[in-house]
């Protein structure tokens, strides 16, 4: 069930230059609509704009007096310029929680694939993973890197990369994503999300190396709800499904990635 709440702000913290960290009470938002990691809050962004800018889930916590979400987003625009701007202690409208997340079962092994700011949503799905995971996140440079002691604290193992090699590998995360396929180590599933030439590099890995991929797809969006058809993604058997309403996340082979 989708929920609109006036959402107060908790904390807020400024993880680089560019990318802000928002903790939220949002009612009971997470005890009514949570499904698992990867789904996303729409958030009214200045006073009278139309468009709420997507935004998606970090971390969560169900609380008998308020639920709480963590959410990080990168100031691209008026509308998060806007929203970094907001002091703590005031609110937010907040939609939510939208969207099909990433499918974990229990008990399994994940490598955790991540580039730029589809890395956040990646720490729901570390902390699903009881410890267990493998992450993989790129960056542009060392000064774009966030939340890197949140996914050591979460997971088995951490490997870095950025394009310029200011931190860790110098190259793109599906070069350290093949060298962890061929090692010994074996997984249940890949968990992708960040832009499109990421993820079309990370599927065509995981067919080579016949692992199940999940992926999270980054359109843009007007009404979070699938009644605008703006976000439309081409699928691989014809026909076209909708970020916002049947993802954000799809198994792999759905996706049409030539189109």
């Amino acid at each position: 069930m989708k929920v609109e709440q006036t959402c107060k702000i908790l904390s807020k913290r400024q993880l680089n230059a560019y990318a802000v960290e928002m903790d939220l009470a949002v009612g009971d938002m997470v005890r009514a609509s949570l499904t698992g990691p990867g789904q996303f809050v729409h958030v009214k962004c200045g006073e009278g704009r139309l468009l709420r800018r997507p935004i998606s889930v970090c971390k969560w916590r169900a609380c008998e007096d308020s639920d709480t979400l963590t959410i990080v987003f990168e100031v691209r625009g008026e509308g998060t310029q806007w929203l970094a701007r907001r002091p703590v202690g005031h609110s937010v409208d907040v939609l939510g929680l939208l969207g099909r997340g990433f499918q974990i079962e229990a008990g399994e092994t994940y490598l955790l694939v991540g580039g730029g700011i589809g890395v956040p949503p990646l720490l729901g799905c570390a902390g699903s993973c009881d410890g267990a995971a493998t992450a993989i996140l790129g960056f542009r440079s060392k000064d774009r890197a966030l939340l890197l002691d949140e996914f050591s604290g979460s997971c088995a193992d951490v490997q870095v990369a950025t394009d310029d090699g200011t931190l860790g590998h110098r190259g793109y995360v599906d070069q350290l994503l093949r060298q962890e396929l061929a090692g010994e180590r074996r997984y249940r599933g890949i968990l992708a999300c960040g832009p499109k030439p990421m993820l079309k590099s990370v599927v065509k890995a995981a067919a080579e190396y016949g692992v199940p991929c999940q992926v999270s797809m980054e359109e843009r969006m007007a009404c979070g709800v699938g009644a605008c058809l703006g976000c439309a993604v081409q699928m691989a058997g014809g026909g076209m499904k909708h970020v916002c309403k049947d993802g954000p996340v799809f198994d792999a082979g759905e996706v049409d990635w030539n189109a």
